[in-house]
């Protein structure tokens, strides 16, 4: 009989595994939080491996496929209308307005060819789908670029969670030198002054500062905007009490995911993106040069440690892993079960859990994210 599922997607997404009950019994309770490693980051540490005594066929009718344990499905948690920030005053509409230009803007970019949304296309689930971005000069980034839909609420950024919010994150790619590039704050801060109509946005998103045009207001800004990337999908209505909202086939996928313990990580609102996980738990990941956590930390416990992305949109967001190796979300499903259980997932197991996942994917708020008219 097959093992219980460590970590479904540890870098797609991650989840760790639990005691998986028989088709016919009951599940048991949901594991506890895992706890914090040493560097004082959440991080899912694996149960043991638990037989799972039988698995619902991907073509299974509702009534075939069971009901899904409802303790189970208290870890998860419908998506908010909007991720504000914690402990920090709503933004005002012209914060937002502001952001929306900043993340089209090439000329934030050193050779005024790249923007937030060259590797977040927006009207692409927020990414590029490229296994790693191209930035300055056209050349390759080390990583996959991450969704920035609902990311906002995410526990940390990046794939090695070097920044606390989409605040600090927005920040990072503008100056990175394989990225947009810009040589320092200063040449950002001076090419936006030469803009008229950006000192008076910025006048306007910011008037209690004495210079509101500054670098750590073009991350608020950015966030502001990134804070209303949300996108609602069936699974939310699932989640709601309509259990017509996903279709048996979906359901069935739902409850062998849950079996397996895949929501051990992939858990709360955003099905992920709440906790580190190591990539590679039974075999080493075949990519070894990219250590995750490890290079931010430098504790050896970190290493190959990766944050959990959420599984919303996840259908729309190939190719999967920090690498990029992963070209479709079947195929990441199978990798998963080689590199974190030391086993081959059946056709069948496969197909159930992508029917699920694309029950994830949820609708673009297509006037938010249109593009705007640029300041000049």
């Amino acid at each position: 009989m097959k093992r219980a599922l460590l970590s479904l997607f540890p870098v797609l997404a991650a989840c760790g595994s639990s005691a998986s009950p028989s088709a016919s019994s009951a599940p048991a309770d949901p594991p506890p939080a895992a706890p914090a490693p040493a560097a004082g980051s959440p991080v899912a540490t694996p149960a043991p491996a638990a037989a799972v005594a039988a698995r619902t066929a991907p073509t299974a009718t509702r009534s075939e496929a069971g009901e899904v344990n409802p303790r189970l499905l208290r870890r998860f948690k419908p998506l908010r209308a909007s991720l504000a920030q914690a402990n920090a005053p709503a933004a005002s509409q012209a914060e937002i307005d502001l952001g929306r230009m900043l993340f089209f803007d090439t000329r934030l970019s050193k050779d005024r060819d790249l923007s937030c949304n060259s590797c977040h296309k927006l009207d692409h689930y927020g990414v590029d789908n490229e296994p790693t971005s191209i930035g300055a000069k056209s050349a390759r980034g080390r990583r996959n670029s991450p969704t920035v839909l609902n990311a906002a609420g995410h526990f940390t950024s990046f794939w090695d969670g070097r920044a606390g919010s989409v605040e600090e994150q927005a920040k990072g790619p503008i100056l990175n030198p394989a990225e947009m590039a810009m040589p320092d704050a200063a040449a950002v801060i001076a090419t936006l002054g030469k803009v008229p109509g950006y000192v008076t946005a910025f006048r306007a998103a910011f008037p209690g500062d004495a210079s509101p045009l500054n670098y750590d207001n073009v991350g608020r800004a950015i966030g502001a905007f990134e804070r209303g990337l949300v996108t609602p999908s069936r699974w939310d209505h699932y989640l709601g009490g309509d259990t017509a909202a996903l279709s048996a086939k979906e359901v069935a996928g739902l409850k062998l995911f849950t079996d397996l313990g895949c929501m051990t990580c992939h858990t709360g609102e955003f099905v992920g993106g709440s906790m580190f996980q190591k990539v590679g738990v039974v075999s080493a990941w075949p990519n070894q040069a990219d250590q995750g956590r490890f290079e931010v930390t430098k504790n050896d416990s970190d290493k190959m440690q990766f944050k959990v992305p959420s599984l919303r949109n996840v259908a729309k967001t190939a190719p999967y892993f920090h690498d990029g190796s992963a070209k479709t979300l079947g195929e990441a499903v199978g990798m998963m079960g080689r590199y974190q259980v030391g086993e081959e997932l059946s056709a069948g197991d496969v197909a159930s859990i992508v029917a699920w996942l694309e029950s994830l994917t949820g609708e673009l708020p297509a006037s938010y994210i249109a593009t705007p008219k640029l300041p000049e």
